[in-house]
């Protein structure tokens, strides 16, 4: 029996000339401008490597070799004036708001064709920004009209952004419950939120040593701002983030809510009605939440055990260097050799199927010819392939495992 695998977390963008012709076309000579001044710091944007993001017989190709037949696509290359890569830009300022508007529209035309070429196995994640709900809204509608069915990829708004609310604020309500009405899912991915911490020589490293703080914010953020109360239908992913780090924070924050919710008080501080959830974190997070966990090393694997293997989807992270490419079928043998195989088939494929709307019957045919073999995943990787990939090397630590 052939495993189907599913990536929930996969990247893909188009080049400056697909973007442009998905242009509205009265932006055509501001993008002209912006491009003849743009200048691409990445090495993988460069080389020929640059082709997986949009070129269908490569990406496919290199999917299949690997195992992989579906995948969720996030963002990926530099959208039409973009300050940055996608992913790590801040929200716009108000003076950069329409164009930069204008690009994420521009990107969300573009994957929708890039999604609607094979759209069994592509599901996309369309983006949007929060300066603006009633725009924000508007986009969530076009998300949804132009069928992509990976949702909405909601902007992580770092501490020193000002002009955004944050997540937690009820001025969101009218967003929360389009998308819920709409039934998309909705997603904040990794490496994102961080504050500017300006031109110093540690600035670097200590964005390395705060991301994951940064990133996982949103979840904190929806859970006690009482979102995923008041729209209970709310489907959210957390993106390239592991799941290690779940566990625990969901107890502190069940300890937390439960003393406030009982006694009103922790500490020194008082807590009126307005801050007593009625349900706690942890339960909040088996309604609503689930972790689209890229790369997972065996703190991860452990963690999983803990949540429930139908709260966990598996990712790739293709096609960025750091992913499991071209090496997935020994990263699964790595890291889930352990695992019941109908809890690993859910990690696979199962839960990315009901969070998506993947067609299982529709992907069994490619399974079946590209897909590994059930047991070929409960063999244990006993040698690295030489030279490994990163995603492999990190498989092998077994600190923060428990």
């Amino acid at each position: 029996m052939h495993q189907t695998i599913i990536s929930a977390d996969c990247h893909a963008g188009g080049s400056h000339v697909q973007y442009r012709e998905h242009l509205d076309p009265a932006y055509h000579d501001a993008f002209d401008a912006w491009r003849g001044r743009y200048q691409n710091p990445f090495e993988d944007l460069r080389d020929e490597r640059r082709f997986r993001n949009w070129d269908d017989e490569m990406r496919n190709g290199q999917q299949e070799a690997d195992g992989v037949v579906a995948e969720v696509v996030y963002p990926n290359t530099v959208p039409p004036f973009f300050p940055s890569f996608v992913l790590f830009a801040p929200p716009p300022k108000p003076e950069d708001y329409e164009l930069r508007l204008a690009g994420i529209r521009a990107h969300n035309r573009w994957l929708a064709e890039f999604c609607g070429r094979f759209p069994e196995r592509r599901a996309g994640v369309g983006q949007i920004f929060l300066n603006d709900v009633d725009d924000a809204i508007e986009d969530v509608r076009r998300i949804a009209d132009l069928g992509l069915r990976g949702g909405v990829l909601l902007p992580n708004v770092p501490p020193d952004v000002k002009w955004v609310e944050p997540l937690y604020s009820r001025a969101y309500d009218p967003l929360w419950a389009e998308i819920e009405r709409l039934g998309l899912p909705i997603s904040v991915h990794g490496g994102t939120g961080s504050p500017n911490y300006g031109r110093h020589d540690a600035a670097q490293l200590v964005f390395l040593g705060e991301v994951y703080f940064y990133s996982q914010r949103p979840l904190v953020h929806l859970i006690l701002g009482g979102v995923f109360e008041r729209f209970p239908g709310l489907r959210f992913v957390m993106a390239e983030l592991g799941c290690f780090w779940v566990p625990e924070l969901l107890e502190a924050l069940d300890i937390q809510v439960d003393r406030i919710r009982t006694t009103g008080r922790t500490g020194e501080l008082r807590w009126g009605e307005e801050s007593k959830l009625p349900r706690l974190p942890s339960e909040y997070f088996e309604q609503s939440c689930t972790m689209a966990v890229s790369q997972p090393r065996p703190a991860d694997v452990t963690a999983m055990h803990q949540l429930g293997f139908h709260k966990v989807m598996w990712g790739s992270d293709y096609p960025h260097d750091e992913g499991t490419h071209p090496y997935t079928r020994e990263h699964l043998r790595q890291v889930f050799h352990g695992v019941d195989r109908g809890d690993l088939t859910r990690v696979l494929s199962g839960t990315a199927a009901d969070v998506y709307g993947f067609d299982l019957d529709a992907l069994a045919p490619l399974a079946e010819r590209f897909g590994p073999t059930a047991d070929e995943l409960a063999e244990p990787l006993l040698e690295l392939p030489d030279p490994p990939n990163e995603a492999l090397i990190r498989g092998t630590s077994t600190r923060y495992s428990g």
